[in-house]
């Protein structure tokens, strides 16, 4: 029986990397495509022969859409029973939107542009919606911002409406002060996913100092073991698993609000929020941390941020966080708190490990490493107890790391 490939997300593909009648394997990558957050690499799923391909590069394609057939050589698919884009059909009469100078845009008002279109019109502060695009559908592609020359001059900036009480007026701002970038499609989604979550998820902070010196320790020693096997566990590995281990005592925390109820998750799968190039985001998943070793975190998580930062995500990277932390400790920050990823409970901001004075158990002065770590919880799941008792739980982790440890499987 023919098999279907169906995409678990809305989305742009980007090209087919396979085409008809090729063979292929269960883990062949056949297609990759644009999420709202990363560049998702779609397998196979199957071994067989490419039989059927549904949807042309461009397409924006809807969750559950079937945009690829695989079988036997010669064995004949259903018919497709739906179209593959996620926009709905539009009646005859009616025009596609289309920009200022007449390039089609989606339904919701995007501009139709290819991914590498949009980093050229980005790398180049041109603005998209200024161009005819010659694409399918008129979507802009490469060709167009090579051939686009701009205008003599630029027109000037609509009049913004009267200022309330206490705003400047904007004024006309001269042409060459200012510099058009459009929003990617990632940036657009990081936006409307935190102004959603900020503005209807009631945050509360608790933030806590713990002393890192004995998980630096621990660390230092376990890297040491693992060096001949060619594994390094970061700090983030440590503090992932005992995140993950302190949601196990506190549930209510791994949970995901519904509005008329919440969920609470039994498994534990911690989101890591990366960076990526271009100032772009993503929260990719460490799936069941309070059951993994250290080791084999270390190279999932390794792999995971490196499939992310070339653009090669796999779905079930992104799939299925019921909790987040967010480090970020590379950069010397001293404190910060983060916004909630909807609908899950919290999400845990860690700063920099720094050399600081501390007042010793003698009461003497002396000099520790402590971090700083503040949770963002949502006040309609749990409460500010609740938040402490957690971090404290978390805190007697880090700093009596060898719980972090199943010492038959490190």
């Amino acid at each position: 029986m023919a098999h279907e490939i169906k995409l678990t997300m809305d989305g742009l593909l980007i090209n087919w990397l396979k085409d008809i009648g090729d063979q292929v394997n269960a883990d062949d990558i056949i297609a990759e495509f644009e999420a709202d957050k990363a560049t998702v690499e779609v397998e196979a799923g199957r071994a067989g022969e490419l039989l059927e391909l549904r949807a042309e590069p461009g397409d924006e394609i809807g969750e559950g859409a079937v945009i690829a057939v695989i079988g036997a050589p010669g064995e004949e698919s259903a018919p497709a029973q739906e179209p593959a884009t996620a926009a709905p059909a539009q009646p005859e009469s009616a025009p596609a939107p289309t920009g200022t100078n007449g390039s089609a845009m989606t339904a919701d008002g995007r501009i139709k542009a290819s991914p590498l279109a949009k980093r050229i019109a980005a790398d180049k502060g041109i603005d998209l919606s200024r161009l005819q695009g010659s694409g399918p559908g008129g979507r802009i592609v490469k060709a167009d911002l090579e051939n686009w020359q701009a205008p003599p001059s630029l027109p000037d900036l609509p009049a913004a409406p009267p200022p309330t009480s206490g705003q400047a007026t904007w004024g006309k701002l001269p042409d060459a002060d200012v510099e058009a970038i459009p929003l990617s499609r990632m940036r657009r989604a990081i936006a409307d996913g935190t102004v959603k979550s900020k503005s209807n998820t009631p945050h509360f902070y608790v933030t806590i100092e713990a002393d890192v010196e004995p998980l630096l320790a621990l660390r230092k020693s376990i890297n040491a073991a693992l060096a001949a096997r060619g594994i390094k566990v970061s700090v983030n590995d440590m503090l992932i698993k005992a995140l993950a281990l302190s949601l196990l005592e506190f549930p209510n925390l791994n949970s995901h609000y519904y509005g008329d109820r919440f969920l609470r998750h039994l498994r534990v799968n911690i989101g890591v929020a990366v960076s990526l190039p271009e100032n772009g985001l993503v929260n990719v998943v460490c799936h069941d941390a309070d059951k993994r070793s250290l080791s084999d975190m270390a190279v999932a998580n390794k792999a995971m941020y490196e499939r992310a930062r070339a653009g090669k995500i796999k779905p079930d990277d992104i799939r299925g966080a019921t909790f987040t932390i967010s480090n970020m400790g590379p950069y010397n920050i001293k404190d910060f708190s983060a916004i909630i990823a909807a609908p899950e409970a919290g999400i845990l901001a860690v700063s920099s490990a720094q050399r600081v004075p501390v007042v010793l158990d003698d009461g003497s002065l002396g000099v520790g490493t402590r971090m700083h770590m503040t949770l963002s919880v949502d006040h309609r799941v749990s409460n500010g107890a609740e938040g402490a008792a957690f971090l404290n739980h978390l805190r007697g982790l880090i700093e009596d790391p060898l719980q972090l440890l199943d010492l038959s499987a490190v």
